[in-house]
């Protein structure tokens, strides 16, 4: 039994490597040239920055999760940001404004991120508008109710119970990167261990062959919606905690981000292949290259020149290789 336990095992850590080896060799290629620029090199190779890069990127691959199964279904979840933005000053007004507890609080952030992604399902599953459409409504909505809340302003909370969840440690580990895992690990399982799983990849791939094949596609496209918005709620609330308020502007480009994850994850864009591997090698591309680009101090304009550029070109890549099954 230990013997076929061992060899599952073997088979599924060579399956990684085989299927995420050219972006592995770029996540290993940037760790080596920050490693050794002379501007990054001291503050790079650290055990405090790891953890500062793991704890940036967790709200990013928190989204991610949702936002490959969203583009293997073949669609796009342009709200994500503005749930964020919005779940956390709710959450945060909770306990400044009404005195709730800050588990009560937080419980609303994620509700805030379940009722826009019911309401994205809906909408979708049930109509044939473009998800970018709908999703860019929810992402205007969202994000205007969350300034017309604040007047524009931060809602502070100053307590350390609330600031745990974002910025605290068990062990010494940041609970982000804690809560980042645990559902990573369960977006992993649903995707690759549940008949859910199968029907998603199904649906991206060929959604007239699975409806005949008996596949509720709107049921299938409701589920990952609503699961992205969970996320979404999620993010806020952790995003919330570690700035010690709730922010209308939290979020932003947030949604640009998880996409940039996905992708370089080597998700394909046209739906119906895609691996949450790759989407976590993806975030943790992203989350560097941010973090390198602040230890040379680059111009934040000049950052989102940089990613830009990584978009596009994990974009051609995609498109040159779907080009290339095609033939």
């Amino acid at each position: 039994m230990s013997e076929i336990k061992k060899e599952v095992s073997n088979s599924a850590v060579k399956r990684f490597f085989s299927e995420n080896l050219g972006i592995l060799a770029a996540l290993i290629v940037l760790c080596i040239f920050l490693g050794v620029f002379p501007g990054t090199s001291q503050y790079f190779v650290t055990v405090k920055n790891l953890f500062n890069v793991l704890r940036q990127i967790s709200t990013n691959l928190l989204l991610a999760c949702g936002m490959t199964m969203v583009i293997i279904l073949g669609g796009i979840d342009l709200s994500v940001g503005s749930i964020i933005a919005l779940s956390g000053v709710l959450a945060a007004g909770c306990v400044s404004r009404y005195g709730m507890s800050i588990p009560a609080a937080f419980a609303i952030g994620i509700v805030i991120g379940v009722v826009f992604g019911l309401f994205n399902g809906f909408v979708i599953s049930k109509t044939t508008i473009p998800p970018f459409i709908v999703t860019l409504a929810t992402m205007n909505i969202s994000r205007g109710l969350a300034g017309v809340y604040t007047g524009g302003s931060p809602v502070r909370v100053v307590s350390k119970e609330w600031q745990w969840i974002g910025a605290g440690y068990v062990s010494g580990i940041p609970v982000p990167v804690i809560i980042m895992v645990i559902v990573f690990i369960l977006s992993v399982f649903i995707l690759n261990r549940t008949k859910m799983g199968r029907y998603i990849y199904a649906v991206g791939g060929n959604p007239l062959a699975a409806r005949f094949s008996g596949i509720d596609v709107s049921q299938v496209k409701f589920v990952v919606y609503t699961y992205s918005g969970i996320m979404a709620g999620i993010a806020g609330i952790i995003l919330a905690s570690r700035m010690y308020s709730g922010q209308p502007t939290a979020g932003e480009g947030a949604e640009m981000d998880a996409i940039a994850a996905v992708v370089v994850g080597g998700t394909s864009m046209a739906g119906g292949s895609g691996k949450l591997s790759g989407t976590l090698i993806g975030a943790l591309i992203i989350g560097i290259l941010n973090n390198g680009l602040n230890l040379m101090n680059v111009n934040s304009f000049w950052q989102t020149v940089v990613k830009g550029v990584v978009i596009l070109l994990a974009v051609m890549i995609d498109f040159f290789r779907n080009k290339n099954k095609a033939k």
